[in-house]
């Protein structure tokens, strides 16, 4: 048994730091070292969620290469167990542009899945039954293993899914959102959209992320919770992973029992706690539990 699946999301991250966003037009930029490491968003989950103490397990899918290597080193140095497929596409990657403010730009490459679902439904049943909380990525590969995931989730056991910058619109999105429990997603293209995309969507919970404005909370009853954005506990380095650190940060509350309102507001500590951390290998105990 684990406390959190999460579902879809390694790859890798090239951090450039850059004077200023958005660079401005030239033919270079000299820049500090280029950096590769594990990044994009199901590690981002996976990896605060083991810094805060769950017990954590990863499935997707990894290319034969290099980046895959990366990732695969990474998981293995935090204790993360991964139940992976070779993808031939090759490892997802990111170009993620920080400023010297910790702000940043990611170019996503996502290197669609081609052909059938790369896990049958019965083993994809199997690894459900088997956790506690279920964090699911939007990778093009499970949208056809949807059912089998509701299907097979225990009474009790949450999914949730993180959404990013969705509009509300976007049909790709929708089949994540209707088979989930917990929605996450930001708000930089929501703007005055977000009470009747989480009205829509009740009697889900939302969570409107506002990055260093905070966040929302709509339980799924018609009432909006604001949660107050956290002051880091140092120095902003970098804010990739700040979103999915609060995901994980609110599961980890919720599983350990704390009402929804409280445990948003500890997924907000958590996250501004990630922003202080050079990349997403954070070190145990990223946030004690009070």
């Amino acid at each position: 048994m684990v406390d959190l699946l999460v579902i879809g999301g390694l790859g890798v991250d090239v951090r450039v730091r850059v004077p200023v966003l958005p660079l401005p037009a030239a033919d270079s930029h000299v820049v500090e070292p280029i950096e590769l490491r594990i990044g994009n968003t199901g590690a981002g989950v996976a990896l605060a969620g083991r810094a805060l103490g769950l017990r954590v397990r990863v499935v997707d899918t990894l290319g034969a290469d290099p980046a895959g290597d990366l990732v695969r080193a990474a998981l293995t140095r935090a204790g993360v167990p991964a139940v992976l497929a070779e993808d031939p596409a090759g490892t997802r990657r990111s170009v993620n542009l920080v400023d010297p403010g910790g702000r940043r730009m990611s170019l996503y490459d996502p290197r669609g899945w081609r052909g059938g679902p790369p896990f049958p439904p019965t083993e994809f049943a199997e690894l459900v039954r088997d956790a506690r909380h279920v964090h699911l990525s939007i990778m093009d590969w499970t949208v056809p293993l949807l059912p089998a995931v509701r299907a097979a989730l225990p009474a009790g056991v949450g999914l949730s899914t993180d959404l990013h910058d969705w509009d509300g619109v976007n049909p790709y999105h929708r089949p994540f959102a209707e088979v989930a429990d917990l929605i996450l997603v930001s708000g930089v293209r929501l703007a005055h959209q977000a009470v009747p995309l989480a009205g829509g969507l009740a009697p889900r919970t939302v969570v409107v992320t506002r990055g260093a404005d905070g966040a929302e909370l709509y339980p799924g009853d018609g009432t909006a919770v604001p949660v107050p954005p956290a002051t880091p506990p140092g120095p902003v380095v970098d804010s990739n992973g700040a979103g999915d650190a609060f995901a994980a940060g609110l599961i980890a509350g919720r599983l350990r029992g704390r009402p929804l309102a409280e445990a948003a507001r500890y997924a907000a500590r958590v996250a501004a706690a990630a922003c202080t951390h050079d990349g997403m290998e954070y070190p145990p105990g990223l946030l004690p539990v009070d």
